[in-house]
């Protein structure tokens, strides 16, 4: 019976889920997120949420994959047969997220190339939109193959897909130990430099001043539960699946603070360059910093270049780094999305690791070329949208409901996290996951039904939504159980959890 692959080190291990959770969204989503949540007092429901939701879930799942060996179908399947769905259902968010966050990354590639000699010039927001993306003004056009966009995504698969050839240990485990000390390295740089410029002080205030009130707002505390959710790259498969390959008696809760919280020091540590640069911006145009602060792509690929032209020195440079920053980061999640249904594919199907990521990897290399195309940053916008607020944020609702109400899972996992661990947790971990997390993912869940059904998101028509957005949703949901449905092929996989206890899977 062949040996499941296991790491070559707790550190290659710790570095691995450092890369997951660090990706593309602690740079651009993470320091908007505070700063219009009430700057420094958010960090008061944010590290409130870490402790009662992020950790506690992470500790959940590092235990679910390490404990019974499997990816995440495999291990649901092997906690309960009439569970595997759930783990094919997340399985399915990673793929579909897959398929668009490798696009992301060839665009920042592209930005690494086009600050050589600042390429987008004095109007980077329609250098992006016309010049590079291309964007039609239709959202019901595909149009055709956008060749800035289409070069750098086949470079972006074929790093990603190399490494996962290679396996865990000389894959996986050897690319973040490399990457993930560059990516620090070279943000430190970002952030001394920012540090520098004239206008940083007025940027971090605007970071860092608390706004008290706010705290008084339960929207402030959803927006906090929700970030700390998607930055630990939670609830859709990928902690389950990197813990399955840990020896059998890794310290289980040492290794979730330390993943969770250097996660959140690189979150801080993006909030500080990033508001510094900002508020360099605010001073050089003569504006407030509210009127330059802003996330997600806008930020990444319009302001930040508006910010490079007017760097007093090395803009060029700076513009390397940044952007290279963000290709490093989506590289090391990347890596860990794909890898959940590689593992899945290989447990289901009883087939090799090459076998498992040309078909997987290569399925979902094909479909990403969707968001290379014209229109491709409209469907982008919508697929992310929904397969987050009704994906993800779902599925971690329903997994917490599954495993402390339905089968009841909790005090066994407590139990053998508490055995090889170097220190135990207690009751307040049960409280969290029981009742904490459940309650705040349901008003979120509410809200964003809520919001959804009333108004259509940005203003997008309800053909192209229902396109792209709900039925995203509601597909990977029914891949769950069809997946389900197909017989496991004979091999490791058969194992009992009774054969698991007593030690046969080694």
């Amino acid at each position: 019976m062949a040996e499941r692959e296991q790491w070559g080190s707790r550190a290659g291990f710790i570095l691995a889920a450092i890369g997951s959770a660090v990706g593309l969204g602690n740079i651009w989503r993470f320091p908007y997120v505070a700063y219009e949540n009430g700057g420094g007092a958010f960090l008061i429901p944010y590290l409130f949420a870490l402790l009662t939701a992020g950790i506690p879930i992470l500790i959940m799942e590092f235990t679910m994959g390490q404990r019974f060996r499997g990816s995440s179908p495999l291990t649901y399947a092997r906690i309960n047969k009439k569970a595997e769905w759930l783990g094919w259902w997340q399985v399915g968010i990673a793929f579909v997220i897959s398929t668009y966050y490798s696009v992301i990354i060839a665009w920042a590639i592209s930005y690494t190339y086009f600050s050589f000699n600042l390429s987008w010039g004095n109007d980077p927001g329609t250098f992006l939109m016309t010049d590079f993306l291309q964007e039609t003004d239709t959202t019901g056009y595909l149009g055709s193959l956008v060749p800035g966009v289409l070069i750098p995504l086949l470079i972006v698969w074929a790093v990603t897909l190399g490494v996962l050839f290679k396996g865990v240990k000389k894959g996986i485990e050897l690319a973040n130990r490399v990457l993930i000390p560059t990516l620090i390295l070279m943000f430190l740089c970002i952030v001394i430099r920012a540090l520098t410029l004239e206008g940083a002080g007025l940027g971090l205030d605007a970071f860092f001043r608390p706004d008290w009130e706010g705290l008084a707002n339960p929207k402030v505390w959803v927006a906090a539960y929700g970030h700390i959710f998607f930055s630990l790259s939670v609830a859709f498969a990928i902690m389950i699946t990197y813990a399955s390959y840990l020896p059998k008696k890794a310290d289980i809760n040492n290794n979730a603070f330390i993943t969770a919280f250097s996660n959140s020091g690189f979150e801080i540590l993006a909030g500080i360059g990033v508001f510094a640069v900002l508020g360099f911006m605010a001073v050089s145009s003569g504006v407030g910093v509210d009127e330059v602060a802003q996330g997600g792509v806008g930020l990444a690929f319009v302001v930040f270049p508006e910010i490079i032209n007017t760097f007093p020195a090395f803009n060029e440079f700076f513009g390397v780094l940044f952007f290279g920053c963000l290709v490093l980061a989506g590289i090391t999640s990347l890596i860990s999305i794909v890898e959940t249904y590689v593992a899945g594919i290989q447990d289901k199907f009883n087939v090799s690791r090459t076998k498992a990521v040309l078909f997987g990897g290569g399925l979902s290399a094909l479909i990403s070329l969707l968001f290379a195309t014209q229109n491709g940053v409209n469907i982008l916008d919508a697929v992310d949208y929904f397969i987050n607020n009704f994906g993800v944020a779902v599925s971690g609702l329903v997994s917490v409901v599954a495993m402390g109400w339905v089968l009841r899972k909790l005090p066994e996992i407590k139990d053998h996290t508490n055995r090889v661990s170097d220190f135990r947790i207690g009751s307040w971990w049960t409280f969290c996951l029981m009742i904490v997390t459940p309650v705040i993912l349901g008003v979120m869940f509410v809200q964003n039904l809520y919001t959804n059904l009333t108004s259509n998101y940005e203003d997008l028509s309800t053909g192209f939504l229902l396109t792209f957005g709900w039925s995203v949703a509601v597909l990977v949901v029914v891949f769950g159980f069809v997946v389900t449905a197909l017989k496991w092929q004979t091999g490791k996989n058969t194992l009992t959890v009774k054969e698991i206890q007593e030690g046969k899977d080694d």
